[in-house]
């Protein structure tokens, strides 16, 4: 979509004479064209990253860093839980905090004032 842009911008186009033509390929928005403004983002965020190219590298070499040694991300392993298995430290500290949380947010129920025991003030 951004070198669509780019190249009808270069012959003279405005943004608002490219926007009916492009569609958006995935999404919620699948199938219709992006807004204006949208694509003016797409431009600045172009235009930030031919402006400072040491940064995008910098910051694609620190993502490079992050991966494994096939630079393919894995998923993390993690532990299912099941009904009847205890809970490890962590997991009764956090329930304890959330509960903790819970209970001074929650405000007492309204109870069943007497009005005939309430002082006007007029």
């Amino acid at each position: 979509m951004l070198h669509t842009v780019l190249r009808r911008r270069a012959n003279g186009e405005s943004v608002k004479q490219i926007q009916p033509d492009l569609i958006i390929p995935t999404g919620k928005r699948k199938g219709q064209a992006p807004s204006v403004a949208s694509i003016y983002r797409a431009l600045a965020e172009h235009e930030k990253q031919e402006a400072y190219p040491e940064a995008v590298a910098a910051a694609h070499a620190d993502f490079a860093g992050l991966q494994d040694a096939d630079g393919i991300p894995r998923p993390r392993r993690i532990r299912i839980r099941r009904p009847g298995d205890p809970l490890t430290t962590e997991e009764a500290d956090l329930r304890q905090r959330l509960q903790t949380s819970l209970a001074r947010t929650q405000r007492p129920p309204p109870g069943n004032h007497d009005r005939s025991q309430r002082q006007s003030l007029y």
